[in-house]
């Protein structure tokens, strides 16, 4: 058998998963989801064992430190991977209910349905914690899901697969709902974004290079979690101290992932004061800030001068784009020219500035004073997310079980008929 013709059959073996997941009890995928969280907990023994092997393998490749975060699990990523299960499964189920209903003049009762997608394809990177983010929010939204992780995180993805075809079939669900592409050929990728007669839409996760050679390649629809260049704007009538804290913990607490401040703008009243503190702060945890003109002398020994190239990039390390900038007006032109529609942020005292950076700063997530880290499903209240759209349809943002379905017209009549 091809490549090519194993994965037409898991996408036919996801079809029809898909089509009894879609009309499960809602009891019967919550307690899947509730298996899961056993499961991992019971076995997070062999689930850190089989990730030691994946880290061993990558640390002998060389990968580099932002990557190997991702791709290393713990004890307490292991916890929290329970608790987002059991999150998710308490959340409502979506399958079914009506967002809205109205009755037309003819007397027809006309209402939108929620439905899940069918079957999704998930591509991503080295990073196992997605293979259960991304399983259990699509299966509490009834849909099956192929899963391709990368390379580096085999043994990991493998491991925590059988757990999810485990949970499902003590639920009595069917296992086929949620797959694990066992190849690391690259084949694999194109093969399954051509399987339109299959999978129903099909989500990129990782670099920008993966994220376009999917978008270029699949024949289906493509929800894009593009690069993060996060913006955090401190305003004239910022508190000091409060953006200090929002700028630090942006760029420091985890620099390696798509929420990390990448670009710090700061208005000129307020840039003499505040970025000798950046610079203070920031400097001492090894940030290398790549400075305007008008910023570097204000920054400390670890500011080097900004080349063009330094905005819009997303860094992934303890780098900071830095600039000074005149205005609201100049902070909004940056963003719009350089911002990947992921997280922008303002820090601000001024109600009127605040809500129109609200209005206009284009982004999955506007954040008013508070750290860009926040824009993560599980921040948000979602219990977990299957990536962050940064395309506009059908989702913007974190994409949790709502944005895992979509909706059909219901019409209830008693014999209408058009005239």
């Amino acid at each position: 058998m091809t490549l090519a013709e194993e994965m037409a059959r898991m996408g036919a073996r996801a079809r029809a998963a898909a089509r009894r997941l879609g009309s499960a009890a809602p009891a019967a995928k919550a307690n899947a989801l509730e298996r899961l969280a056993g499961l991992l907990e019971a076995r997070g023994e062999d689930m850190l064992a089989a990730n030691a092997r994946d880290v061993e393998a990558a640390r002998a490749k060389g990968l580099d430190a932002p990557r190997l975060d991702r791709l290393t699990l713990t004890p307490a990523i292991l916890a929290d991977m329970a608790g987002a299960c059991r999150h998710v499964a308490r959340l409502p189920d979506p399958v079914g209910a009506l967002d809205s209903q109205w009755q037309r003049p003819n007397g027809l009762l006309v209402g939108r349905m929620r439905v899940p997608l069918g079957v999704v394809a998930m591509i991503y990177e080295a990073r196992p914690n997605v293979t259960i983010d991304a399983a259990i929010l699509c299966l509490k939204a009834g849909n099956a899901v192929i899963l391709r992780g990368g390379s580096e995180a085999l043994h990991s993805n493998m491991a925590l697969a059988n757990l999810l075809q485990e949970a499902l079939a003590d639920a009595g669900l069917p296992e086929d709902a949620a797959q694990l592409v066992g190849s690391t050929d690259h084949a694999a990728v194109t093969a399954l974004c051509k399987l339109d007669q299959y999978i129903d839409v099909i989500i990129p996760r990782g670099g920008e290079n993966l994220v376009r050679a999917v978008t270029e390649a699949a024949t289906m629809p493509v929800l894009k979690h593009f690069k993060g260049v996060c913006h955090v704007f401190v305003d004239a009538s910022a508190s000091p101290e409060e953006a200090l804290n929002i700028v630090h913990n942006g760029k420091v607490q985890r620099p390696g992932v798509c929420n990390a401040l990448e670009c710090l703008l700061v208005h000129k009243d307020i840039a003499p004061a505040f970025l000798p503190l950046v610079g203070e702060r920031l400097g001492a945890d090894g940030v290398e800030f790549r400075a305007c003109p008008r910023s570097l002398p204000l920054l400390g020994p670890t500011a080097v001068p900004q080349r063009e190239e330094d905005l819009g990039q997303e860094f992934h390390a303890l780098i900071l784009a830095v600039r000074v900038v005149d205005s609201l007006d100049a902070a909004l032109d940056h963003i719009a020219r350089y911002g990947s529609q992921h997280t922008e942020v303002i820090c601000t005292n001024d109600h009127a500035h605040a809500m129109r950076f609200v209005r206009e700063a284009d982004a999955s997530m506007v954040g008013v004073n508070a750290s860009t880290r926040f824009n993560d499903g599980g921040q948000l209240g979602l219990g977990a997310e299957i990536g962050i759209s940064t395309s506009k349809l059908h989702a913007y943002g974190p994409m949790g079980v709502q944005e895992l379905t979509t909706t059909k017209f219901m019409v209830l009549g008693q014999g209408q008929v058009r005239v």
